[in-house]
């Protein structure tokens, strides 16, 4: 099946795909036991402390002997959103002499990552991608006479929807979407796997005998299983390694993720040619990452560890804003709660910061999917147990909803509300899970006369599409409206609400503009940002002890929606104005702190009625 062909979209692969059938006991082999050769003699973090612990297995030994010599020379990476984009940019950093190929259904998203403008915002990812997909002179220093020359560093990552680039790949990573089922058996509980499915179809029409195939995106326990059976179903008698090499990523930080992991997990079967395509795999990653951080399980392991490792960090979340109501009927606050309770070394910062809850593809579907498993072996008590974090973090944005409807006396009719920040998180741009969307959904039960919703990266369209696929286009219909000006937004509101914790939104920090887009003087202005990018002729950029010459964009022509759509957008590094805000506001001049990131006191001097989750007013 051709992947230009397809009847999937490349949404279904990257961003909002869906599954042809749960993972049941009944119906999937993945829940069987583990066969002994699922679990790998040894839990290595590199291929030299694999060897030692196999000394004693003469054939084993030669075989991954031989497999050091090995060197992938071209990667596959399936799908072009979140995770496969900014992972395929990576391993091209970091592996110049290998090609990476970036391969996904939808022309669009493929030309977007051509372009200028590209579908996935990333801080560093735009620097990332030109460096390696149009080339770039890298920095020698002489440390003798303290010179530096440039040396020229080749192309080496492709955007294509032509699947046949499966067929000259070395290495194929799965990196397409996997999210809950929506109906049939397990709906809101079971993993979709219709994309990775379809995917694998094309892998096995494609790929060469002996490829490696890498499970990237999140997927349930036996998935990899699953793999090696269809493939073998399509393929029979055509050697193929499956891998379990999870991702770690955090939006808005997911370069720096990528760039420093604090581990790499590689699951495989155990046999000796696993062995071999982990070490293979182990040997790509070595370029950058100490071999002390790359960690070798069995594929069990690995698929579990990472609905697991999802799953505790959501706990801790869900646990935070549980006591955050408490604060809120007492004298406590949440944030000094959660300082004292972090500086316990056994319990740690982390994931301690109260707000209006969790978002994001990751989080709540790893945990259905992990109660789902759970459920399905018999183990209803550990399905409950996990069940709950999700219902703690539903709950923590009805209460915010309530806050916000209570201070109006239950009579939100013509008033307006600005809302600021949709993304799910701050420094992306993913609207998917974005908690925003139940609290605009509650908040239009009560009829307001106007919604105004300020974000600063994401695109009206994402907004338009989780609002309408929440409460109807014709609730939304005239009265949401997605403004790309925050005070235009604000003005004339009732109530702001902050939704996510931005820089650009914390008051009390110190303004510095137009220093964030040039060093050019005062006397000059560009005609447009097009004009700015193009006149920067010897861009560099520093990355991790490494400084690359960047090649000159080309511009986008004078009808590019992109360029449109962004240019009215204040400078990113440019922080709010709170005082122009509060002047413009209607009484009451609510603002309700979604994420705890307002410093309230000095919104009091403004004439500011501040709700901030986890305080009682």
């Amino acid at each position: 099946m051709d992947i230009a062909s397809s009847p999937l979209s490349s949404i279904e692969w990257s961003l909002d795909g869906s599954s042809t059938c749960p993972t049941t006991p009944a119906s999937s082999p993945l829940f069987r036991a583990a066969k002994v050769d699922d679990s790998p003699s040894s839990h290595s973090t590199s291929p030299a402390s694999a060897l030692d612990s196999r000394a004693g297995d003469k054939s084993d030994s030669i075989s991954i002997r031989t497999s050091l010599d090995d060197r992938v020379k071209s990667v596959c990476v399936v799908g072009a959103g979140y995770v496969g984009g900014p992972t395929a940019a990576i391993l091209a950093l970091y592996n110049p002499s290998v090609s990476v190929t970036v391969l996904d259904r939808d022309p669009r998203r493929i030309q977007s990552w051509k372009s200028r403008h590209l579908p996935v915002h990333e801080p560093a990812l735009q620097n990332v991608v030109r460096t390696t997909r149009d080339g770039s002179d890298v920095v020698a220093l002489n440390a003798i006479n303290e010179t530096s020359a440039y040396s020229r560093r080749s192309p080496n990552l492709f955007f294509t929807c032509d699947s046949t680039s499966i067929s000259k790949s070395d290495m194929v990573f799965l990196a397409v979407n996997t999210p809950t089922k929506t109906f049939g058996l397990g709906a809101g509980r079971a993993t979709d796997m219709r994309a990775v499915d379809g995917a694998v179809q094309d892998i096995a029409l494609h790929a060469k005998p002996g490829a490696i195939i890498v499970e990237k995106s999140t997927v349930p326990c036996g998935t990899a299983e699953r793999v090696r059976q269809t493939l073998s179903t399509l393929r029979p008698g055509t050697p193929f390694e499956v891998l379990s090499n999870p991702e770690f990523l955090s939006e808005g930080s997911a370069i720096e993720d990528l760039a420093s992991p604090d581990r790499v997990l590689i699951g495989s079967s155990g046999t000796a040619s696993g062995r071999r395509a982990a070490c293979m795999l182990v040997h790509l990653y070595s370029s950058w990452v100490p071999p002390t951080r790359i960690l070798q399980v069995n594929s069990w392991s690995s698929e579990l560890a990472k609905l697991v490792a999802n799953a505790m960090l959501a706990q801790r979340i869900s646990s935070i804003n549980s006591i955050s109501a408490i604060c809120e009927k007492t004298g406590a606050e949440v944030d000094q709660v959660a300082r004292a309770v972090g500086m316990d070394i056994r319990i740690g910062p982390q994931f301690l910061k109260s707000g209006v809850g969790f978002g994001g593809s990751c989080f709540r579907k790893d945990i259905a999917s992990l109660t789902y498993l759970a459920e399905s072996l018999g183990l209803d008590e550990v399905a409950d147990y996990w069940r709950q974090v999700n219902t703690m973090n539903e709950y923590q944005r009805v209460r915010f909803a309530r806050r916000v409807v209570d201070r109006f006396d239950g009579n939100l009719t013509g008033r307006k509300i600005a809302v600021l920040g949709f993304a799910f998180k701050k420094d992306t741009g993913d609207t998917r899970e974005s908690p925003v969307v139940d609290v605009i959904r509650l908040l239009m039960e009560e009829r307001p006369m106007e919604i105004a919703i300020f974000d600063l990266f994401c695109h009206e369209e994402d907004i338009l599409r989780e609002l309408e696929a929440a409460c109807g286009s014709e609730a939304i219909d005239g009265r949401v409206k997605i403004i790309s000006d925050p005070y235009l937004a604000c003005s004339q509101a009732h109530a702001v609400l902050v939704m996510t914790d931005c820089d650009q939104f914390k008051n009390g920090r110190k303004h510095s503009y137009g220093m964030a887009l040039s060093s050019r003087s005062d006397s000059e202005a560009y005609e447009s940002l097009d004009e700015m990018l193009s006149s920067r002729k010897d861009e560099t950029w520093s990355f991790h002890g490494m400084t690359y010459r960047l090649e000159p964009q080309e511009t986008c022509g004078s009808n590019c929606t992109a360029c449109r759509s962004w240019s009215p957008r204040p400078a990113a590094s440019e922080p709010l104005e709170w005082a122009r805000i509060a002047y413009n506001l209607r009484d009451p001049k609510c603002v309700f702190d979604g994420r705890g990131c307002l410093d309230v006191s000095e919104l009091h001097k403004l004439g500011l009625q501040v709700e901030a989750i986890g305080r009682r007013n």
